[in-house]
């Protein structure tokens, strides 16, 4: 009798975090911030209740029965999730963000970069991020969209 064929699923876990932020560009004025960015360009900042759901993909081990081990993908979420950005001023605090506005988008691409670097290759599938219940941004590592 044949060995079973692979099987490939994908594993979700969520974390939330607190972080605060200010919607600002350093390539427009005061002024155009205000009208791009709106009660967003505070220049207090405003806070968020973040929930990130992190999806990865793989072979389901035959020995194990597992995609990943949990608790591997919880230890790496923590390292790239939770301890840069828990309770931070993610302008301030977090080096990326100096040069790069602090957009919903922008944090799911540093959340994706930085499990990237710790998953095995090919594994990252998916990074969902709810600013609020209705914005939520979801990135999978795409760089440009391909012209039609």
């Amino acid at each position: 009798m044949a060995p079973p064929a692979a099987r490939v699923a994908r594993l979700s876990r969520s974390a939330s975090f607190s972080a605060c932020h200010r919607l600002h560009s350093k390539s427009l004025s005061d002024e155009e911030n205000l009208k791009l960015f709106g009660k967003c360009n505070n220049p207090n900042g405003h806070g968020h209740n973040y929930k990130v759901i992190v999806t990865v993909r793989g072979e389901i081990d035959p020995v194990s029965g597992m995609v990943i081990n949990l608790t591997d993908l919880k230890e790496y979420m923590q390292q790239a999730i939770m301890e840069p950005l828990d309770h931070k001023n993610l302008d301030k605090d977090v080096p990326y963000f100096a040069e790069v506005v602090s957009t919903t988008e922008n944090v799911a691409v540093f959340i994706w970069e930085n499990l990237r670097k710790l998953l095995p290759v090919g594994m990252l599938y998916k990074v969902k991020v709810y600013e609020t219940d209705q914005n939520i941004v979801v990135y999978k590592g795409e760089e440009t969209i391909s012209e039609r």
